[in-house]
Parts: structure tokens; sequence; C-alpha cells
């Protein structure tokens, strides 16, 4: 298991942005409210055979494919001094993920005038996405919205609920971690199989005989 998630000194609940070449944490979003509901979907991924295919009707080809939903709610109203510009600093930090920088847009222009028309697509921040100690995940934010319900003076939202939705990134998207790799996709790989091993150990933990929950035996 990877020393990794303990590095990212977690919190309750919030983001960790991880550069991706040095694969260190970076900044922080702490969430200031825990979520009072959170969707989780799970979704197998099976062999796509035709009903009736008795072959290939339990074979999996790659780890489930796992969404997440719940809104976040922060308020800047009780502490005004702490937050002079509202909650523009900790929105504007969540959208990072999603948007190449400033300088990077920039670069991909120098690069289109010199004639360098095959770009590498520039890579975002490692997402990372903790719900307490158990559940540190890395993740590709898919949907993200917001609510901004109050502001100050100066129209600065001071009260926002933001609604995100998250993919579990996993081995297939992230590769499998080597030693010596300090890349932030390797890091990601070695947290999802973290969390599949920490799932994997408290699913060992139900131990109670089949015909206690009334499976019939076969």
């Amino acid at each position: 298991m990877t020393t990794f998630p303990r590095s990212l000194n977690p919190v309750r609940g919030g983001f960790v942005l991880v550069d991706p070449d040095s694969g260190r944490p970076g900044k922080t979003i702490p969430f200031q409210y825990n979520p009072d509901t959170l969707t989780r979907t799970v979704q197998m991924q099976g062999i796509g055979a035709e009903p009736g295919d008795r072959l290939e009707a339990l074979r999996l080809k790659g780890p489930a494919h796992e969404t997440y939903r719940f809104d976040a709610e922060f308020d800047a109203t009780d502490a005004p001094s702490k937050f002079p510009d509202g909650l523009f600093p900790v929105l504007c930090l969540l959208e990072k993920s999603l948007s190449p920088t400033y300088q990077q847009l920039r670069d991909e222009d120098s690069q289109a005038g010199q004639g360098q028309l095959e770009i590498v697509p520039v890579e975002a921040p490692l997402t990372v996405l903790v719900l307490g100690p158990k559940r540190v995940l890395p993740v590709r934010i898919t949907d993200f919205s917001v609510t901004e319900e109050a502001f100050d003076a100066a129209l600065n939202p001071i009260r926002a609920k933001v609604s995100v939705s998250v993919r579990v990134l996993t081995v297939d998207d992230l590769g499998y971690p080597h030693p010596g790799d300090p890349g932030a996709r390797a890091k990601g790989g070695a947290l999802y199989l973290t969390h599949l091993q920490q799932k994997e150990r408290f699913a060992d933990t139900v131990n109670r005989p089949i015909t206690d929950v009334g499976v019939p035996t076969v």
C-alpha cells in the first residue's frame, strides 16, 4: 500500500491538486461542510457478449467505472476579513483544474506561430478527491456548476453551492505505478490501487454465512 495518501494530509473532505510532473501535492480546497448527500454509481466493465453467451457472462475486462456526485457548500459570511475577494479565489481554484492555464495557452499560440502544428495537449494537475481517510481517490471532474447565493457590496459571491460530478480514474487511465516514477500519473495509479485494496479489505470483514442472508445453497 502506498504512503502517498498520508502525504496529502487529508481533511475530512476536499480536493487536492497534484503537480503532473513532480507528483507533489499542491493547492488544497477543503470543504467547509460535509456533503448532506452523495450519489455513487458503479458500472461493471464486462465483456459485451450477446445474451445467452455462457462463456463470456462472468468475464470482466477491467476495473469498474465509478462516479460520484455531491454538493459542496462554501460560506464567507461569518469571516469576511478572511475573504476580501469573497469566494472568487476558491471557485477559481476549482475551475483551474478544468482548463489550460493562461501561460499554457500563450505557449501553444507561440508554437503554432512557429509552424509547430502537432502540439501535444497540455496536461492538467491530477485532482484527488478526499472523502475522509478511507476514500482518497484520483478523479476527473466531469461536471461542475456553481450557484452563487449571496454577495457583498462589490458583488463578490460570499455564499455558494458547488455541484460536482467526478469519475474515478483507474489504472486503465493512469497506468500502474513504477518505482522511481515521481509523476502524478504514477501517484494516481497508486492511489487507485490503494482505494481498491481498502474496499476489498472491508468486504472481507463481512463473513456471515450464506444461509444467514437468505441465499439458497447450491
